[in-house]
């Protein structure tokens, strides 16, 4: 019986002894009284865990000062990688760390994290930090010889560079011994830039050299760069910012190469999906339609159907649905006794729709001088989409004020189908269709819808 007891004892004290703890020191104190402790796999983050932010002291230099701070325990089977405290929905709110096997404990200014936070416990962490900080120091000291290569060539310039250089490749050698058996050593080896071995006097050689070498040290199959946000900062650096026009129609063309050079780097079809839904998001900001309809013609449609996630193209498809530049979704109503559709008008050269509703009172201040100003524009029609609760209160208007529009009456108001489809928040709400339907304006008021055609 004794030694049943030891044994237990002896399980559960080294239960606890795996046990780690992550430490977080906000200076100063933040508003918010939460922490969310996420692990990073691929290009999405996984919930851990969460706790309160708790007000405490700490004294810097002569006085105490008012601090948050949260301790969260690891389970013992919690894994090695990338972690991220999240304390704020919005800006920023969030700091990046390394787990593996030790305890991690920063401090932080809570406004800026990722420059001020500094790890009082974690020799991963620590080194990972003093090896950005020394290979960035060394790397900007060869980029700002280079740059003034561009404007100044010269001998002096070339021997710079070349002890510039010699000083990078020095201090990544350091840490990558030092890094050597640690989590942190495939991050250290793929952060080194595959800098030019001469010195470059034309800036699009250089750039040109930079493109074709930038992911010569990433090892996109690699578990420890994939479940960190290193491959995904690194993916929008390239893409967003290397590949740079002022043209337009060349930016497009940059980010079609760009996007095919990435993808092109990455074996896996899994990880390729993941990439390619960060890269669609990425896009959707900007609302870049052009971009999202090529990688989801080019590249997502192409993988594997088990792959390919149906709901998460239906709503980013959804979401763009009448954003300028798309054709309108279709609908048909009855008019006069004939079924139409929208797809199938062509008694104009341009039309104007209209979401409205009779219990509007902007809507029954707009109409009627939208219907005004359309007089006397033959090419133009007005397809009014009055959004009802119920049928009767729009037929009660309608014998007396249909306009000569094409009327449509939907009901169920805002969770009406076609309302639903178009986004429809407010009413009124203006779209400008070409005669194939393409939607090429979106007014916010009727005198928008006025200034548009005016300005013909």
């Amino acid at each position: 019986m004794t030694k049943t007891i030891l044994g237990f004892l002896i399980f559960v004290s080294s239960i606890s002894f795996s046990q780690h703890k992550i430490k977080g020191i906000l200076v100063p104190k933040v508003k918010t009284d939460w922490v969310i402790l996420y692990k990073i796999e691929g290009t999405k983050q996984v919930f851990i865990s969460n706790t309160n932010l708790k007000t405490d002291s700490l004294k810097i230099g002569n006085k105490k000062e008012a601090v948050s701070v949260f301790e969260i325990t690891l389970p013992s089977n919690a894994k090695s990688g990338a972690y991220r405290a999240t304390y704020a929905l919005e800006g920023a709110g969030s700091v990046d760390f390394f787990f593996h096997k030790e305890d991690v404990t920063f401090r932080l200014n809570p406004q800026y994290p990722d420059e001020t936070i500094t790890f009082l416990k974690s020799e991963e962490n620590k080194l990972y930090k003093e090896y950005l900080a020394k290979i960035s120091a060394a790397q900007e000291k060869l980029d700002s010889i280079q740059i003034s290569a561009f404007q100044n060539q010269g001998t002096k310039n070339k021997e710079a560079y070349k002890k510039a250089l010699a000083k990078v490749l020095k201090t990544q050698q350091k840490y990558e011994e030092l890094a050597k058996n640690k989590y942190i050593f495939p991050l250290v080896k793929a952060t080194l830039r595959n800098n030019i071995p001469e010195i470059e006097t034309s800036p699009d050689a250089y750039m040109e050299a930079m493109k074709v070498s930038y992911f010569d040290k990433i090892d996109f199959s690699n578990e420890t760069l994939k479940n960190s946000s290193f491959i995904t900062d690194r993916v929008a650096d390239f893409v967003f910012y290397l590949n740079f026009s002022d043209d337009e129609k060349t930016q497009q063309n940059l980010y079609k190469e760009a996007i095919k050079k990435v993808l092109g780097k990455i074996k896996s079809q899994t990880y390729q999906k993941e990439i390619i839904e960060y890269l669609i998001t990425q896009f959707e900001a900007t609302k870049n339609l052009e971009i999202i309809d090529y990688i989801f013609e080019n590249q997502y449609n192409k993988l594997p159907e088990n792959l390919q996630d149906t709901t998460f193209k239906k709503e980013k498809l959804a979401l763009f649905a009448t954003e300028i530049g798309r054709i309108a979704p279709n609908f048909s109503w009855t008019e006069k006794g004939k079924k139409m559709q929208l797809s199938t008008l062509n008694d104009a050269s341009q039309y104007v729709l209209v979401f409205w509703s009779t219990s509007c009172s902007h809507c029954l201040r707009e109409i009627p001088q939208l219907h005004t100003f359309m007089k006397d524009k033959k090419n133009i029609k007005v397809i009014a989409f009055a959004l009802e609760k119920e049928a009767s209160a729009w037929e009660s208007f309608s014998k007396t004020n249909l306009f000569g529009f094409h009327n449509v009456v939907g009901l169920k108001k805002w969770e009406n189908e076609i309302a639903r489809t178009y986004q429809i928040v407010a009413t009124p709400t203006y779209f400008v269709l070409d005669k194939n339907k393409k939607i090429i304006a979106k007014p916010d008021e009727i005198d928008d819808v006025k200034a548009f055609f005016n300005k013909k």
